[in-house]
């Protein structure tokens, strides 16, 4: 804001020589617009002293102040964020110094023998001005700088190439990397495919911005974040073009919305399978005391043949049905403090002939100490047991490697079980927990869906990472 009328200026003058210095004062003695307050120093160290105390509105320096000049006393104020705006006076113009001196950050440049009321008037108002916006533009990049540093997205310039120009603090949490390894690395480089990096560029440089655009990244851990990417290219000040944009995590959004519809899908499939059990029991059991009554009733071995026969298949019946309503209902659970080391242990014991026959090897890595879990033992290992055998389906012989780590992170244990196997196509992975579904050709379908109905009467949460040909990766969480 230009400064009003009677406004007080505190006025630093640096000059060695005193006559300069009463010339100056006299000056500014005759300004109408301003009502001024001037202080002289002559010595260098004390104008450092005193301009770092920011209590003056504007500073004239000569250009030469002994061993030292103008231009130092600017670059050294600066270096100690002093802003008080400099203008330097020299006795005879000189275009190098006038250069140099704007380039050191001198509000103007004045020669002493031009020197006149109305100048010096002129050069107050214009640095008083120019002082005014560029705090302005300090205060704004103040502002925007705190918003984007204290953003939980993450916020990101980079050029054409996708290469990391500025990035905020916030690839650190959701991705796990440095602010200062993010810079000069490649934007693409964190999507988890290479297909989906090249979708997205195609995409932006389409229509030159991308709004909400669901991506997969991965972080440090390998662990797959599910993300909103928007972006636009932009153009700069030298006609470059470049890419800006902002990153929103939604890993745990779509985890709630996935672990919602798996948890509709069960209770679905459980009424319905309810209804059926009961709809196919009331004549199966018809049949079955037909059945009881006819073997009683005839004496022929070949007609009894045939009913064992029927009476066998109903009872196999029965017992679908009944396996049926189990996998469905929610587990009965008997909760104790048990080691997370130990089931699984017992889970990788359990598998142990399927490895040898298969000429497989499962790794297990975990850290020096235990996890210890409320969990229904008998229940946990079926549940492992079943990512276990349908880890092990997955992957070839001989060459086959499955990977299980455990970990404590904030007081909640993770389970990863990896595979270098077949892997699975989105639709796939989609349905992997639905009752019934099943690629396997003599499969039920019923392993993963019980598992399903175990970790959530255990309060933990599972996740599934997979691509096609390139392994499956199962995360069980305990909270």
């Amino acid at each position: 804001m230009t400064a009003s009328p009677q406004q007080l200026l505190r006025i630093l003058i640096v000059e060695d020589d005193e006559d300069d210095f009463l010339l100056i004062n006299d000056y500014i003695k005759h300004l109408r617009s301003w009502k001024c307050e001037v202080k002289w120093v002559f010595r260098y160290d004390e104008a450092v002293q005193e301009l770092c105390n920011n209590n003056y509105t504007i500073c004239f320096s000569d250009y030469r102040l002994g061993a030292k000049n103008g231009i130092d006393l600017i670059k050294d104020i600066l270096a100690q964020n002093c802003s008080t705006p400099i203008i330097l006076l020299t006795g005879k113009g000189n275009y190098e110094i006038d250069i140099e001196a704007t380039k050191a950050g001198a509000f103007d440049y004045l020669i002493k023998s031009e020197l006149d009321e109305d100048k010096l008037e002129r050069t107050i108002r214009y640095a008083l001005e120019r002082a005014s916006n560029l705090q302005k533009i300090k205060d704004s990049e103040r502002k925007y700088r705190s918003i984007f540093e204290k953003s939980k997205d993450i916020v990101f310039i980079a050029d054409i190439d996708t290469r990391i120009i500025t990035i905020n603090y916030a690839v650190t949490d959701i991705l796990g990397i440095s602010v200062e390894e993010s810079i000069d690395q490649k934007l693409s480089s964190f999507f988890h495919t290479e297909a989906q990096a090249n979708v997205f560029m195609d995409l932006l440089k389409e229509d030159g911005e991308i709004e909400n655009y669901e991506i997969e990244l991965t972080n440090t851990g390998e662990t797959v974040k599910t993300c909103l990417i928007t972006a636009s290219i932009e153009v700069d000040g030298n006609n470059h073009n470049y890419i800006q944009g902002i990153i929103h995590d939604i890993t745990s959004l779509k985890l709630a919305e996935l672990a919602s519809l798996q948890a509709e899908k069960l209770a679905a499939t459980g009424r319905f399978i309810r209804t059926l059990a009961h709809e196919v029991r009331n004549p199966l059991n018809n049949i079955n005391l037909a059945v009881e009554n006819l073997v009683q009733q005839m004496a022929g071995e070949d007609d009894k043949i045939y009913l064992e026969i029927i009476e066998r298949n109903g009872k196999r019946i029965n017992d679908l049905i009944t396996e049926l309503l189990q996998s469905s209902r929610p587990a009965d659970m008997d909760l104790k403090e048990v080691s997370l080391l130990s089931v699984l242990n017992k889970v990788i014991e359990a598998v142990q002939d399927r490895v040898l026959l298969r000429k497989i090897s499962i790794g297990f890595e975990h850290g020096e100490s235990d996890s210890v879990i409320k969990a229904d033992t008998l229940k946990l290992e079926m549940a492992f047991l079943n990512i276990l055998i349908n880890a092990i389906e997955a992957v070839p012989d001989e060459t086959g490697h499955i990977q299980i780590h455990t970990q404590n992170k904030n007081g909640t244990a993770i389970v990863m079980i990896s595979d270098n196997g077949c892997g699975m196509n989105p639709e796939t992975k989609a349905r992997l927990f639905e009752p019934y579904f099943t690629s396997k050709r003599n499969g039920l379908g019923l392993g993963l869906a019980t598992t399903l109905t175990i970790l959530n009467a255990h309060n933990a949460s599972i996740e599934v990472h997979s691509q096609p040909n390139s392994g499956t990766i199962f995360q069980v969480k305990f909270r």
